[in-house]
């Protein structure tokens, strides 16, 4: 009987954070440059003495869906997306170095450009700042060129080009942020082979209709565990009344 209690209590654990994985790349389904968490199901055999009869399932991070979302025309010349591998540099909340692909961009009243997250653009020379300009315009290699403000479009400034870098795979990783960041905490050199597209926003890569389908399965998967669970106590009842009567 414990054997049934525990393979069905660890399987609703278990399929539980499947879930809450799931639903969490759903809520992020209309996230700009957002990428899909991956998870998998594991047999672990069960440690520790006694008989090595029992396995249990583990759903565990494999890391997330690295393809690129859609590119979205938005028109606005601050809306920019990676073309390709690499990313935008920003500045976390603790003032570090971190990377993201999402690229809706806007600039501060005091001039400081900034992700639509709150995150400060990175430059060359740390976050990017942008004086009063009638427009601005961002170049596929990050340059930020401007026309200030009271002169005439024939008069153009570059005033920053947005730090691009392009970390070989395995050596970033996604923070509780939201933010991808360096395994060993040191910032990615800039790699000007990364290139960007102005007025095009790249979508997140969640495929709704698999996450909504595992969605449905994984809800089935947890009332199946629990049904188990019900069926372990009704039957423990049941043996505990045949031996009161016996």
């Amino acid at each position: 009987m414990d054997k049934l209690v525990y393979v069905a209590m660890s399987g609703a654990k278990e399929t539980l954070n499947a879930l809450s994985a799931n639903n969490y790349n759903l809520a992020n389904a209309n996230t700009t440059g957002f990428k899909a968490n991956l998870t998998a199901f594991q047999s672990r055999a069960v440690t520790g003495p006694g008989y090595a009869s029992r396995v249990y399932a583990t759903d565990a991070s494999v890391g997330w869906d690295s393809s690129a979302g859609a590119q979205i025309t938005t028109g606005n010349p601050l809306d920019i997306a990676v073309q390709g591998n690499g990313y935008i540099a920003v500045q976390d909340a603790s003032g570090n170095e971190a990377y993201t692909r999402a690229g809706d961009l806007h600039v501060q009243p005091d001039g400081q450009l900034m992700t639509a997250t709150g995150h400060p653009v990175m430059g060359d020379t740390g976050p990017i700042s942008i004086p009063p300009a009638t427009t601005i315009t961002v170049a596929g290699d990050g340059t930020i060129s401007i026309v200030p403000l009271g002169q005439t479009p024939l008069t153009s400034a570059t005033v920053a080009r947005i730090k691009l870098v392009a970390p070989p795979d395995g050596t970033v990783q996604r923070g509780t942020d939201g933010l991808m960041h360096t395994a060993d905490g040191q910032p990615a050199p800039a790699d000007a082979t990364v290139k960007v597209a102005s007025g095009v926003l790249e979508s997140s890569n969640v495929n709704l209709a698999s996450a909504m389908v595992n969605l449905i399965e994984l809800s089935r998967r947890f009332d199946l565990q629990v049904k188990a669970l019900h069926t372990a106590e009704d039957d423990g009842a049941s043996s505990q009344k045949l031996l009161q009567s016996s």
